[in-house]
């Protein structure tokens, strides 16, 4: 089904990615009304919209993954969310043990905590803050890159690299003829490669004779031969999805429940009164405005009917997870903050053999810096004075939060 085929979606020869990128929400909106699966131009690809697709295509033995073409461009192969099969298997077999429930227990308090106390210390006499900068961010890159080894990479260098491979990745426009628009638009996340590899590198010549308790270094060696270790080669793809994703989407899920959160200032007040409501504000906050908004991909393995539209063998279809978590079939109000929402699943962290491997470690890390940030600043409340912007189509999230307290 194309603009073509459907005369009534021929707006969508106009969507351009600077309206994807400031307010997806109003396009997608009209998606899920019109047609839960439809061909958009701009992006070059069937774009799924609803719950119920999202998930049909996520599961459906009738589809794998595949990384979009502007991922793929700055991931390259193979990257762990756009693999099938045996290496598939392997990389997370790779990724997972680290991020089991029983292990992420078993440290996580001790890795979170210090940290966001560190970076509450330097502004918590202040009375005022931009919280993106100053402490979500900073908290979830540091707890990752402290996980991942990289312990002598600055959180303001974490943040800079993660900002400049989101940028990339989402570089997604194509012309008439299903080229790149914008192809300028990927040298900033080359230029972060290329920071990425010339730190990760000496490190990983030190863990393969070496090896410690990070996650890269078990990365290289665990499941391999006695002297063997996977090639850097294998691993740096998916070390870029994690400087990526991984980076800024606890970073950015507390920053929207944070928004969230202030625009109903009755359970703010509950959250900061009752810490054990923290996990479920974040849920909440995870619905509302998903950090991985549209970024990932399946491809049919065979003819399949979806939805009603017919896709060829081959076709790509992109899941759009933040708009089929405001879906009115599922969520009353969806666009409302709501603490007390019935405690629906949602879609924030994708769905089926691909869905996040990461979600245990992402939650606590949101709780932990949220319980703490409440804790050291129980009266905080938003600086109306300045705005609130959320940008991204392919990760979304407020650019900045400004907050004011009595001290």
């Amino acid at each position: 089904m194309t603009t073509t085929e459907r005369p009534d979606l021929a707006w969508l020869d106009e969507v351009t990615m600077t309206e994807l990128e400031r307010d997806p929400y109003a396009i997608y909106e009209r998606l899920r009304e019109q047609a839960p699966l439809a061909f958009v131009p701009v992006l070059g690809s069937y774009v799924a919209s609803t719950a119920e697709v999202c998930r049909e295509v996520a599961t459906s033995p009738d589809f794998e993954a595949v990384i979009t073409p502007a991922g793929g461009r700055t991931f390259g192969h193979p990257a762990i969310i756009g693999v099938n099969g045996d290496v598939h298997a392997d990389l997370r077999s790779m990724v997972e043990p680290a991020l089991q429930p029983v292990e992420v227990d078993r440290w996580i308090e001790d890795l979170v905590r210090p940290i966001a106390r560190r970076y509450l210390a330097r502004f918590e006499n202040d009375g005022s803050a931009e919280l993106v900068s100053q402490y979500c961010e900073p908290v979830s890159v540091r707890a990752l890159g402290d996980l991942l080894g990289l312990h002598e990479v600055d959180s303001d260098k974490l943040r800079e690299w993660f900002a400049k491979l989101s940028r990339s990745f989402t570089n997604a426009a194509v012309d008439e003829h299903g080229e790149f628009a914008n192809p300028e638009g990927f040298a900033e996340g080359d230029q972060a490669k290329a920071e990425i590899r010339a730190t990760v590198d000496p490190l990983i010549d030190r863990w393969i004779t070496d090896p410690d308790d990070s996650a890269i270094s078990h990365w290289l060696h665990d499941g391999m031969p006695p002297g063997r270790t996977r090639d850097r080669e294998y691993i740096y793809p998916t070390i870029y999805v994690y400087l990526l994703g991984a980076m800024q989407e606890p970073g950015h899920g507390m920053a929207s429940t944070l928004v969230g959160l202030f625009s109903r200032p009755e359970q703010l007040e509950e959250v900061v009164d009752d810490p054990q409501l923290v996990p479920r504000a974040i849920s909440e906050g995870l619905r509302w405005t998903s950090p991985i908004w549209s970024a990932t991909a399946r491809i049919s393995t065979k003819p399949v009917t979806v939805a009603g539209v017919e896709l060829p063998e081959g076709t790509p279809v992109m899941l759009s997870y933040g708009s089929a978590n405001h879906d009115t079939g599922h969520y009353e109000a969806p666009s409302r903050y709501d603490l007390h929402r019935p405690p629906l699943p949602h879609l924030a962290f994708g769905a089926g053999n691909h869905a996040c491997a990461g979600i245990y470690f992402a939650n606590h890390v949101m709780r932990i810096a949220l319980e703490e940030l409440f804790e050291a600043i129980p009266n905080l409340e938003r600086d109306t004075r300045e705005g609130v912007e959320f940008w991204g189509w392919g990760f979304r999230g407020p650019t900045s939060l400004h907050v004011t307290w009595e001290v």
